[in-house]
């Protein structure tokens, strides 16, 4: 089924980067929700299969173990995010090149290699109403270099046009490895709608960590090509999770938000580690990253669906 999504985003991109957001969003949220739906449909009724029935006193035992309690989630999940377009700068003030684009239209591919998708680790403390969660996203954020912008600044001390369409300018600028955030967020549960249903609301912050790829069209400039850390990231969300057995359904609207200053250090990557120690050297050696940076806000809704495996504490 998985195969079927891509091969359709794949054939409909350029299509669909003219459509509504709104249209987008809905149409990929719906297909997000029957998959994850079928899957977690699937796993509890061959959960439910290996264990003998136990009529009325079993189906009690069931319906106290889907109730919010103190517990530990592990999950995974895949979505959808629009993102807003937005100016950004690139390069050293005051310097050769130092120029400034407005604005950068941005799209996503969320299921074209490398997908879109998301970690997340919870913990629920006071019966379940109150929790934290590290989570992990694993977006992107790719210009649009066909549209049309203004342009305002300097590359190698030559003037740029006041419009012209970015890739006359930029060869490539994009968060694609990808637009990473790891965020701590607090989360409180609401009222729950019966056994099984329990909304839910959280915010948090955390760090920008994506792999920035710039590489300019004119002047004389080796591309950008690594993993950085470049600000901070933040998120608000609101959920609902579909609560089984020993599992969970969870459906999750997000928005996130990132403030780009990502160095240009002008050399190819390789790993997150060894990328992020040269930009940790450079700090401690105070040496500039020699490209400058580019600057910009990345901000996003999102709408996610996943899956998520409990571990509750034993019954004392």
């Amino acid at each position: 089924m998985t195969g079927t999504f891509t091969l359709g985003w794949s054939g409909a991109a350029a299509t669909d980067r003219n459509r509504s957001p709104l249209e987008t969003i809905s149409a990929l949220a719906a297909s997000a929700l029957l998959v994850v739906s079928t899957a977690g449909t699937v796993l509890e009724q061959s959960a439910l299969s290996n264990e003998p029935a136990r009529a009325e006193g079993k189906a009690a035992d069931k319906g106290a173990m889907t109730l919010p309690t103190n517990e530990t989630m592990l999950g995974a999940y895949t979505g959808v995010p629009y993102t807003y377009p937005s100016p950004v700068t690139i390069g050293t003030e005051g310097s050769g090149t130092d120029f400034h684009i407005d604005p950068v239209h941005w799209y996503t591919a969320p299921f074209h290699n490398p997908i879109y998708y998301g970690v997340r680790v919870a913990r629920w403390f006071a019966g379940g109403k109150v929790g934290g969660m590290v989570d992990f996203i694993h977006s992107k954020a790719m210009a649009e270099l066909g549209q049309e912008a203004s342009f305002k600044g300097t590359i190698d001390d030559q003037p740029l046009p006041e419009r012209a369409r970015v890739r006359d300018v930029v060869k490539k600028m994009e968060f694609s490895h990808g637009h990473n955030m790891l965020l701590l967020t607090g989360l409180l549960r609401l009222p729950s709608i019966g056994a099984h249903l329990s909304p839910y609301v959280g915010a948090g912050g955390g760090a920008l960590l994506p792999h920035t790829e710039l590489a300019l069209r004119k002047g004389q400039h080796p591309r950008t090509y690594e993993y950085n850390f470049a600000g901070p990231a933040g998120q608000a969300l609101a959920g609902i999770e579909i609560r089984l057995s020993r599992m969970s359904i969870f459906i999750e609207y997000k928005f996130t938000y990132g403030d780009y200053e990502a160095p240009l250090s002008e050399k190819e990557g390789s790993w997150l580690g060894a990328d992020l120690w040269r930009q940790i050297s450079r700090w401690l050696n105070d040496e500039p990253p020699p490209g400058g940076h580019v600057t910009t806000e990345i901000v996003s809704h999102q709408v996610v669906g996943g899956l998520a495996v409990r571990f509750a504490p034993a019954a004392q």
